[in-house]
């Protein structure tokens, strides 16, 4: 009985295998993605706040502050300039 489970036994190993390496990969991805493009940031402080959040706290472990507080400074200055650019109507 043990050498038919075998093959299925290895099948399920290698899924797993897969499927840890495409997290891992696509973790990369996106935290290379949300490293490098604060209007990235933006969108994810919109759509998936936690996962930004997950971004903030492991920068700040490694050592790299102020990111956070950069983005802040800079999402409402653009909010602020993008209100006074409102037309008045006609």
């Amino acid at each position: 009985m043990a050498r038919t489970l075998e093959p299925l036994a290895k099948k399920i190993f290698k899924g797993i295998l897969v499927a840890e390496l495409v997290g891992v990969f696509g973790a990369y991805f996106l935290f290379s993605k949300m490293h490098t493009s604060q209007d990235f940031r933006q969108t994810m402080s919109k759509k998936y706040p936690f996962i930004l959040e997950v971004y903030y706290k492991s920068t700040e472990k490694s050592g790299m502050y102020g990111i956070r507080e950069l983005d802040q400074k800079t999402w409402l200055n653009s909010k602020i300039r993008s209100s006074h650019h409102v037309q008045p109507p006609i």
